[in-house]
């Protein structure tokens, strides 16, 4: 494996992050805290910037544009990483202006970010307002760089490869049965899929927690990305493709929604660890992480914790009514 693809990175995040043994509800797992991976651009998204900055530097680009829902990580994530390294920033978002703003919508107007709001139907063909924003841009003199939702690109999934490489200096995989995380565009589950079949980790299962699109869709996507980049390192055979499974039905409710229930587990897990999850992506997937693990006693799993903590703001009364 070629590790100067690896190595092609900027270090916008702060890596490695540390893993904590959890035991929770007569279960004992890894905790990998890809929370910690900074402040303004706190949780999973950061380790895809990493890569993709690098390729909007390499490409001489002055301005990034991408989407995500009103309370996205990836963008606010993305308006602060633009501001560090002096490029500027757009945002096409799913959702509405207020005029009090919660969590990271708060954040990316603090910021001053460039914000279009769509709705939902408008937001569902977002590649080609990407696309006509981007022409905005070129057409006031500006270089644009289009970052898909998420950062889900080939180039961007390359940080959980590498992530992939980071917990096998931490821990022995050959001692787990499976990763578990939540699963919004796609990238997380893409590049750790890529990285046990780099690294050859076969007796590894990949869980993904969607939370956002159908069980069908976001397993082709993950499938195309995941099998795209493990090509860039010019590897043609040996993509683990069958050790991914989507644990499907977590988030009927709503991308945007949180059941009861969930939020309860969401209290009871921090009271009993001091360890908060946010509505939208951890809470959805530990929900379905304990499901798993009440299946299938006696294996060994590691949970991702993906960040999210500035969303939790927006559902203030959600929280303290659970």
């Amino acid at each position: 494996m070629s590790n100067l693809i690896l190595q092609n990175c900027l270090h916008l995040s702060n890596i490695p992050t540390p893993i904590q043994e959890i035991s929770f509800n007569g279960h004992t797992f890894l905790l990998k805290r890809d929370d910690l991976t900074g402040l303004e651009t706190s949780g999973n998204k950061v380790r895809k910037l990493d890569y993709i900055f690098k390729d909007v530097l390499d490409k001489g680009a002055n301005h990034v544009i991408t989407c995500g829902g009103e309370q996205s990580n990836h963008a606010r994530a993305t308006t602060y990483a633009a501001a560090s390294l002096g490029l500027g920033s757009s945002l096409i978002l799913w959702g509405e202006k207020r005029k009090m703003p919660d969590g990271n919508h708060f954040l990316n107007q603090v910021i001053g970010a460039d914000i279009e709001y769509v709705g939902k139907k408008s937001y569902m063909k977002v590649d080609g307002l990407l696309e006509r924003r981007s022409s905005e841009l070129q057409s006031e003199g500006k270089v644009p760089y289009i970052i898909p939702e998420g950062g889900s690109s080939v180039v961007g999934v390359t940080g959980y490869v590498r992530f992939i490489q980071e917990l096998m200096e931490q821990v022995d995989l050959s001692l787990f049965d499976g990763i578990a995380a939540a699963c919004g565009s796609g990238g997380t589950a893409a590049g750790l899929l890529s990285g046990i079949s780099l690294y050859g980790l076969s007796g590894l299962k990949i869980y993904a927690v969607n939370v956002l699109y159908g069980k069908r869709k976001i397993r082709n996507r993950i499938l195309k990305l995941g099998s795209e980049n493990y090509r860039m390192f010019g590897k043609k055979k040996g993509f683990l493709r069958n050790n991914l499974e989507i644990l499907d039905g977590y988030s009927a409710e709503g991308y945007k929604k949180i059941l009861p229930e969930k939020l309860k587990l969401i209290r009871d897990f921090a009271s009993k660890t001091g360890i908060l999850l946010d509505p939208v992506y951890t809470g959805k997937a530990f929900y379905a992480f304990c499901d798993l693990m009440n299946q299938n006693p006696g294996k060994n799993y590691i949970f991702i914790h993906t960040g999210g903590f500035a969303g939790i703001f927006s559902k203030r009364k959600e929280y303290m009514g659970a």
